[in-house]
């Protein structure tokens, strides 16, 4: 490190009813990886949006290796050397790598030049990608390869990542701390964002933590536990999830045979998938992203439909049926895509909790909505699942990622289903958040729901299931008790290996 490259002296900047940032200080040295962390809605993403670009603070300064630094706008950061890894992808599917790289650059080469240099570079960085392939044939890792080759082709002095591997593979994990050590040893610095605290371990250099908007300390993070780091995040002890010893009942959701063509031309087809999930139970369903695990909601909840008795409830058909008449029966689900999908985006938080609260929780009254009612749910919602939010009126889009899933899971836990669902339920979320959504579905299974938990998080699927399957290219792996699996074994299994393959990796390593 050979000096402080960006300086940030008291930033604020307040929205109605919330101050994102309070008087925020801290210096990025050039050549270093350097952590910002917080529970959700403590201030990050305001914070580097103002970096960026994207937002103009109310007062305080920045200073880039000593000059004045506002930028007005993202084309200004960037030509100062500033480029961003955003959580949420900004790619299209319909077109190439190198179409969609040359969306994102002011002044794009000839594509034949374009697709040189992204070879060139992809290379270089051990981020080896096709620019002739057409996105939505990508994994979402080659799809994030996509969004840093955009930056690095930008030859960024400073790359912000904001949770870089929510969905990736722990070998695409490996591969992209590599790159991120390449680029540090060539003196490039690296804000990073995220919740997985081992990750920010191992990585970063040094750590600023952010609490309901301020600046409450820094850490070597290789020096300093992740509990600890949790901890001084949440300002209180970290609660550990805890485990019923009460038994499994009779058979709650039964998958017989289930096989469903994708609804989008870059969706997976599912292949004759079989599984029981009894009461009482958490079954667990690890795998890459994109090998089924949409299509696999999609075909519980009854937003896709099949035959009748390729998916049963408590011994009924329930196949061809939607996702209201299924929601009446007590099966609920929620998906990964929390913005558009979970939650629409410019409706409040009320008209959300309508959405899929009004069969269970009667929000109608001789035909009309019952909006007291409605907002007495919501409001419910926020405090029992610590939703960061002035009120239940602002619309979903205001709050931020993490927020907006405590506010989508705790949505569907608190109307009590028979059988739950759930893609990613702690994606984005915060230490002491993941571990309250964790208890609260070993508690919905203590009382006696069956859930099926669709994670990338191995971890977490280890934590809370009690048998454990994977999904690869639309098919099902055998399922597993989860207690004893190794990592190996579990690698395999999202492999596409199946019971006799396993098996007999187990033969030879016990030899």
């Amino acid at each position: 490190m050979t000096g402080t490259l960006l300086s940030i002296s008291g930033l604020t900047k307040a929205y109605p009813g919330v101050v994102a940032n309070d008087t925020v200080s801290f210096d990025i040295q050039e050549g270093e990886v350097h952590a910002l962390l917080g529970e959700n809605g403590a201030g990050k993403s305001t914070l580097v949006k103002m970096i960026y670009g994207l937002v103009k603070p109310d007062s305080g300064t920045m200073t880039w290796r000593g000059e004045a630094f506002a930028p007005p706008e993202p084309k200004a950061a960037r030509a100062s050397g500033v480029a961003m890894v955003f959580q949420h992808f900004s790619l299209f599917d319909a077109l190439n790598v190198a179409e969609n790289v040359a969306l994102g650059m002011e002044d794009p080469p000839k594509m034949r030049d374009l697709a040189r240099q992204i070879r060139r570079v992809s290379e270089a960085y051990g981020l080896p990608l096709d620019p002739n392939r057409t996105v939505g044939d990508l994994s979402a890792g080659e799809r994030q390869r996509v969004e840093i080759i955009r930056c690095l082709l930008q030859d960024p002095k400073l790359l912000i990542m904001d949770e870089p591997t929510s969905v990736l593979t722990p070998q695409e994990v490996e591969i992209l701390f590599k790159t991120l050590n390449k680029l540090k040893s060539e003196g490039t610095s690296i804000l990073y964002i995220s919740h997985k605290l081992e990750e920010i371990r191992t990585l970063c250099d040094h750590a600023t933590i952010l609490r309901l908007g301020k600046n409450v300390g820094e850490c070597v993070p290789a020096e300093t536990s992740a509990r600890d780091m949790a901890e001084l995040m949440v300002g209180d002890t970290l609660q550990t999830p805890t485990r019923s010893t009460e038994k499994t009942g009779d058979v709650m959701l039964d998958v017989s045979g289930l096989s469903l063509q994708p609804t989008s031309p870059f969706g997976t087809t599912l292949k004759n998938i079989h599984f029981t999930v009894r009461a009482g139970e958490i079954l667990g369903l690890g795998g890459v992203a994109g090998n089924g695990q949409d299509e696999l909601l999609a075909a519980l909840s009854g937003e896709s439909t099949t035959w009748p008795d390729a998916v049963k409830v408590k011994g009924r058909d329930v196949g061809h049926l939607g996702p209201n008449a299924r929601r009446e029966l007590g099966i609920l689900a929620a998906p990964e895509e929390r913005l558009g999908h979970a939650a629409a985006p410019d409706m409040s938080l009320v008209e959300n909790a309508l959405l899929t609260g009004l069969i269970r929780k009667n929000l109608t009254s001789n035909g009309f909505v019952d909006w007291a009612g409605t907002t007495a749910f919501a409001d419910e919602v926020i405090k029992e699942f610590d939703v960061r939010t002035p009120g239940s009126d602002r619309a979903a889009r205001s709050l931020s990622g993490g927020n907006l899933q405590k506010f989508v899971i705790g949505r569907e836990v608190l109307q009590s289903p028979e059988v739950l669902v759930v893609n990613q339920p702690t994606w984005g979320v915060d230490a002491a958040a993941a571990a309250s959504i964790r208890q609260s579905l070993l508690d919905l299974a203590a009382g006696g729901a069956a859930i099926v938990c669709i994670s990338q998080d191995l971890d977490e699927l280890m934590e809370i299931s009690d048998r454990f399957g994977a999904l690869n290219e639309g098919r099902m792996s055998d399922i597993r008790p989860a207690a004893g699996l190794s990592i190996d074994e579990i690698g395999l299994m999202m492999g596409g290996a199946h019971g006799m393959e396993v098996a007999h990796i187990n033969e030879g390593a016990d030899a």
